[in-house]
């Protein structure tokens, strides 16, 4: 989601596409939380109680926060290289002569560890503020929530500290956590209030009452989304590959993803905690079959969603429409959108509560309520996803101004971390 630039560099097109395109996608699941009916009473995943469409308008939007969280390790890795390559001195095959180091290569390596810790800590101080009151509407701050911005950060953190290591090294590093850190969840730590949390903070989502009136709750642990961001940056390096060759690529990593994941998924073995189950008819079955874990990731759920990003990147090579021109623009201003969304969205449902007659006095404020009354407010998921339509139409132009205003600011050094 959040897009790393220190330098212009020539932008790789299918990347502002996948990146726009589940951008839209996640508005879908955040108006559906605020707005639907049945939002507070019925869990989309839950097969006894769901249906189709509930289930694949809430299952969908599983591929928004790895894509995310995997793009931004790809756009540290290219920002990064794009600013050394800018610098280097070239050999006669054109290829940067490594075996000395300037004193200008190491001030670049500097400042982009530098901006990664930035940028990192300023994410994380969003999650806790803008992110989470333009959720909760809270002005007491009694639920703070961590999630995806709030990991891209730690992510962010990470990259900073590790910047020295190889790309590869790093993306192995990434593989080893997405397919053990399955084993590592099902470690049971002491009942110490201290390891409690950091078992949380690192591997599974927890509830902690700071204070009688703050609750903390960790919603996206640190290292199985942090191997999917160092699997990213260990990626980044495929994406300087000619793009007819990282075309073909990214079809066999994709399809070989998706073939590893049927296989785990019918052995019924490994790779989530929940094991598929026959149901009722057929459908429901598959439903069952795909319905993997997201808190934390999986293996079997990030092996279908970057699985999926890469039959996305390797379909969307060397295509170019007025369609994909539109989603990309959604791409490029990732963070503006983010923030912006959430405070459309939120708006967009108190005019519902009062449209339906209720009153300010009615309105539920606190943890896991978004100012909604209790019961009787809410509309149908057909009018979801009109409104959901309506909010990303209104989005376009201010999303296009700030990529077209950012683009010819760029020496507003601010404009980087929004």
């Amino acid at each position: 989601m959040i897009e790393v630039t220190f330098i212009r560099m020539k932008r790789i097109y299918s990347i502002d596409f996948a990146r726009g395109l589940v951008m839209i996608i996640m508005a879908l699941d955040h108006t559906r939380d605020l707005l639907h009916i049945n939002a507070m009473t019925q869990q989309p995943t839950d097969l006894s109680t769901t249906t189709p469409l509930l289930f694949f308008t809430r299952w969908i939007t599983h591929f928004c926060a790895p894509v995310f969280v995997f793009l931004s390790g790809v756009s540290a890795y290219l920002s990064s290289r794009s600013r050394g390559s800018s610098d280097n001195q070239r050999s006669p095959d054109n290829r940067s002569d490594t075996n000395r180091p300037s004193s200008g290569n190491r001030r670049d390596a500097r400042e982009n560890r530098r901006f990664l810790l930035r940028r990192g800590i300023w994410l994380i101080f969003l999650e806790f503020t803008i992110v989470n009151f333009s959720l909760w509407c809270d002005i007491h701050f009694r639920l703070l929530l961590f999630e995806v911005i709030g990991t891209i950060g730690c992510g962010f953190v990470v990259l900073s500290l590790l910047y020295k290591v190889a790309p590869k090294i790093l993306g192995i590093a990434g593989l080893v956590l997405i397919f053990g850190h399955d084993l590592l969840s099902s470690v049971m730590l002491p009942a110490n209030p201290l390891l409690q949390f950091t078992g949380s903070f690192l591997m599974g989502p927890g509830a902690f009452q700071v204070t009688p009136h703050l609750l903390l709750v960790i919603g996206y642990p640190v290292l199985p989304w942090l191997g999917i961001m160092l699997a990213g940056y260990g990626c980044g390096r495929l994406f300087e590959l000619p793009a007819g060759f990282r075309k073909t690529l990214f079809l066999r990593i994709g399809t070989a993803a998706l073939s590893l994941f049927i296989l785990l998924r019918c052995a019924n073995l490994y790779g989530d905690p929940s094991p598929w189950k026959v149901q009722k008819n057929a459908l429901f079955t598959f439903l069952s079959f795909i319905n993997f874990s997201k808190y934390p990731p999986s293996l079997l759920f990030t092996l279908v969603t970057l699985g999926g990003l890469f039959l996305l990147l390797a379909f969307m090579e060397g295509r170019s429409n007025q369609f994909t021109e539109t989603v990309s623009v959604y791409g490029k201003t990732p963070l503006f959108y983010f923030l912006i969304h959430l405070i459309v969205i939120h708006a967009v449902m108190f005019i519902m509560v009062f449209g339906q007659g209720f009153r300010p006095a009615d309105l539920v404020f606190g943890p896991f309520k978004f100012g909604r009354p209790a019961a009787g407010s809410g509309i149908t998921l057909p009018y979801v996803y009109g409104v959901w339509l309506g909010v990303v139409a209104f989005l376009y132009p201010l999303c296009r101004w700030y990529g077209r205003y950012k683009e010819s600011h760029r020496e507003n050094q601010w404009l980087r971390y929004l």
